[in-house]
């Protein structure tokens, strides 16, 4: 900058600092899944009378929420095994080849390829599903439910509902009384690694 004005020069290094603060802002930090504070529900409708509700209490992960949709990501995993619907039978049953085959399928997992932005604050994220060994690309609208930061650092919060046939996915036993549509209902907190 020795040849430049000095108007030049402070002119050049407010640029160069706007430039640099739009470059940060495009970039968040990766949260870390908080399990013991995020939920995943699932619903299905036992013999075309009731919704009947279900839970896994495993789920861990990363996410990212970005200024930029584009640089925002997902990164979910569900423990099988963790399923939980109040009744040990059930859960075994539902943990056996009839339904998510646990011993040979122990996770569930989400990773996202695309995110962009939906309507009004919602991300309409677009990523490869896979349960019980079959990958499908699902796309789901994702909402910031809250922000904080405290002595343990910063945390964010999200929520996706969504519906998907669990035929797709090779779960095909008794969809007659339980029928094939699962709504699933994911919540999670992700804070900063300290």
């Amino acid at each position: 900058m020795k040849n430049m004005s000095l108007k030049t020069q402070v002119c050049a290094v407010l640029l160069i600092g706007i430039c640099a603060g739009h470059a940060s802002s495009a970039f968040a930090d990766e949260l870390t899944i908080d399990g013991g504070h995020s939920s995943v529900l699932f619903r299905v409708m036992h013999k075309n009378t009731a919704p009947f509700y279900g839970r896994f209490n495993e789920v861990s992960g990363t996410f990212t929420l970005a200024d930029n949709p584009a640089d925002s990501s997902f990164d979910v995993v569900i423990k099988t095994e963790s399923v939980d619907t109040n009744n040990k039978k059930r859960d075994g049953h539902l943990k056996s080849p009839d339904f998510f085959n646990a011993r040979e399928f122990p996770t569930i997992s989400f990773k996202s390829t695309k995110v962009e932005k939906g309507e009004k604050d919602t991300l309409k994220v677009t990523g490869d599903l896979t349960c019980h060994g079959v990958t499908k690309s699902i796309t789901i609208d994702v909402v910031q439910t809250g922000a904080a930061s405290g002595p343990q650092g910063e945390s964010k919060g999200i929520e996706a509902i969504f519906t998907i046939k669990r035929s797709e996915f090779g779960m095909e036993y008794g969809l007659e009384a339980l029928g094939d549509d699962v709504r699933v209902i994911v919540a999670l907190e992700g804070g900063k690694r300290g």
